[in-house]
């Protein structure tokens, strides 16, 4: 009898610390530690202001640079939203931007938040909406993404993203969309 004791309170400890972890596992606050969002107030306004769902801005700044806000790439993209510098120059020729600079945009969030959320907003309008080409146009360019549709390369679905030619964009727009769900689930809105 004593030896089946033990054995008894181990199960239950086991099973506690099962039920106490599956509680934490799906517990939002967890969630929200394990994923915050940062600057909600710039991209908020920003959102409102563009017409976007804050959870999709919030996504994309998550994969392109983590919420840093003076990040560089590799390839040369500068801030928050990782823009190319041709790219923000060529926003910043298209809207009333005040006296804003592809230099603010690439070392400032606010700057940075609100021109890459005015071009995901003329990427929806460029791309119909379709949030799937949207993501790989804000990667790849919209020029790389029309040909790339054009020519039937890819047929614009999430579903066959493994028809886009660049791994990258691929893995991009995979993990944005995987964040931009996460979003969802965590966070009602911002």
């Amino acid at each position: 009898m004593k030896k089946q004791r033990p054995k008894r309170k181990r199960w239950f400890l086991l099973l506690l610390f099962l039920l106490v972890g599956a509680l934490f596992i799906q517990s939002n606050w967890i969630g929200r530690l394990i994923f915050p969002v940062s600057y909600t107030q710039e991209i908020k306004q920003n959102a409102q202001r563009y017409g976007q769902d804050p959870l999709l801005i919030a996504a994309i700044i998550r994969v392109e640079s983590n919420y840093k806000e003076d990040a560089t790439s590799s390839s040369g993209a500068v801030g928050i939203m990782q823009l190319m510098p041709d790219t923000a120059a060529w926003i910043l020729r298209q809207d009333q931007f005040g006296g804003m600079t592809v230099q603010d945009a690439g070392t400032r969030a606010a700057e940075g938040i609100r021109l890459g959320t005015w071009y995901v907003s003329e990427l929806q309008k460029q791309f119909k909406g379709n949030l799937v080409v949207v993501l790989a146009a804000y990667n790849a360019g919209p020029y790389r993404v029309k040909q790339w549709l054009s020519t039937k390369t890819w047929d614009g679905t999430q579903t066959t993203l493994h028809d886009i030619p660049y791994g990258e964009t691929r893995h991009y727009v995979q993990r944005v969309m995987y964040y931009y769900k996460k979003y969802q689930s965590l966070y009602d809105n911002l």
